[in-house]
C-alpha cells in the first residue's frame, strides 16, 4: 500500500477509551485555562470562549460521556477544532498525538444486538498495540446543535 493511502488522525483520550479524528479539522490544541472564557454554561456545554479572536461554544466531551459532570481544571486539554459548520472548542481528558492508518489498519465498527452503529463512528483503527475508535467529528458535534463562530 502506498504512503499517499494513508491518513492521520488526532489521538484523544476519554474516559479510559483512545479516539481519533480527522487530524486536517483541528485547528490549534490549549490548555482550559489559555483560553478566555467569555460565558458560563452548562454541564455538557461549559460555555463560550475566544481563542485569536474567534469566539466559539465549548463542549465538554468528558461530561457528555459520564453523564454527569466534569471539574473543570486550568489543565484541561482543549481540541480546537475547525468543522464544516462552525469552529469550536472540544474538552477531554487528554490529547496523546497524531496516529497516521493505513486504510488496512481500520475495520468497521461491530454491530451490537444487531443495531448499526452510530454515523458518527466512522471504524475502529489499529496501530500496533493501541486501539482507536475513530469518529467523524463533524457528525458527532452536528447531532442536534448547530453553532457559529464570530470573529472579533
Amino acid at each position: 500500500m502506498s504512503v499517499d493511502h494513508t491518513q492521520e488522525f488526532l489521538s484523544f483520550m476519554l474516559g479510559g477509551l483512545e479516539y481519533g479524528l480527522d487530524a486536517r479539522q483541528v485547528r490549534e490544541l490549549c490548555l482550559f485555562d489559555a483560553l478566555e472564557r467569555c460565558v458560563d454554561g452548562a454541564r455538557v456545554v461549559p460555555g463560550v470562549a475566544r481563542s485569536r479572536g474567534v469566539i466559539m461554544p465549548l463542549v465538554d466531551l468528558r461530561a457528555a460521556f459520564a453523564g454527569h459532570p466534569v471539574p473543570l481544571e486550568p489543565h484541561s486539554d482543549v481540541i480546537i477544532l475547525s468543522l464544516s459548520h462552525c469552529v469550536m472548542g472540544m474538552v477531554v481528558d487528554s490529547v496523546n498525538g497524531v496516529v497516521t492508518l493505513r486504510p488496512d489498519q481500520v475495520t468497521a465498527v461491530p454491530c451490537i444486538d444487531g443495531m448499526a452503529p452510530a454515523d458518527y463512528l466512522l471504524g475502529i483503527g489499529a496501530s500496533g498495540k493501541r486501539r482507536l475508535v475513530l469518529v467523524d467529528i463533524d457528525r458527532l458535534m452536528a447531532v442536534g446543535h448547530d453553532c457559529a463562530a464570530l470573529t472579533v
